[in-house]
């Protein structure tokens, strides 16, 4: 288990580092290992580890070797050996041995349509430095957990709501009619949490930023036979 945590500001405004820090001290729980915060203008990203894979090099916030693209990860994918091979076998070369690394370079190379290619359970957010673009997706089933909401035209986002209470002014105003979901299903019903403007990622869902707009898509559903 692991966490991350990010702030896009969608007013160009400086990004707190020291936010960042207090938002992965409430979910250290999550990665007593290492942690690490990349903050850059308008973009912070952060991560708090639980080393699994690639306990030596697998730190993050990991980059491409042009620092274009940053990515936080939480989440296993199973495959990577096979999806590491098959990029090596196309030139590409790789800084670490962790599974983080394949899916930033994936995304490198297909973009959103990596999704289709990884086998496991993920909830990951990657910054694309030149086009200022951020893309956020959570694995098909939901496994990994994923947080977002605005305040003051930022956009927040976390594995654990504690850690986005951390950013100033985010209220926690009860949704009663989500706490009629929890008391008839024993739970939310994605996108909606007990708190009102704090959101879910729907499983199977990527969200995209950029140039202040917002776009949230499903890039997998079940297939079910006639």
């Amino acid at each position: 288990m692991c966490g991350i945590a990010g702030i896009y500001s969608l007013g160009h405004k400086q990004v707190s580092f020291e936010i960042i820090r207090r938002m992965l001290e409430r979910i250290y729980h999550r990665g007593p290992d290492e942690s690490g915060i990349y903050v850059n203008d308008t973009i912070g990203l952060g991560s708090v580890r639980l080393s699994i894979v690639d306990l030596l090099t697998g730190q993050q916030p990991i980059s491409t070797p042009d620092k274009n693209y940053w990515i936080v990860h939480n989440g296993e994918i199973y495959n990577h050996p096979e999806l590491r091979k098959a990029l090596v076998n196309k030139g590409v070369t790789f800084s670490t041995k962790s599974d983080t690394e394949v899916i930033l370079r994936y995304y490198e190379m297909y973009g959103e349509k990596c999704l289709d290619y990884f086998n496991g359970q993920f909830a990951f957010a990657i910054w694309d430095k030149s086009k200022k673009e951020l893309f956020i997706a959570r694995d098909r089933f939901g496994i990994r957990p994923l947080f977002y909401t605005q305040q003051d035209n930022h956009f927040i986002f976390a594995s654990e709501i504690k850690s986005i209470l951390e950013y100033p002014g985010i209220k926690t105003d009860l949704d009663a009619e989500a706490l009629l979901q929890v008391f008839t299903f024993w739970s939310t019903l994605s996108p909606a949490t007990v708190f009102k403007n704090i959101f879910e990622l729907p499983p199977a869902h990527y969200l995209k930023i950029r140039n202040q707009k917002i776009e949230i898509k499903r890039y997998w559903d079940l297939q079910f036979p006639e």
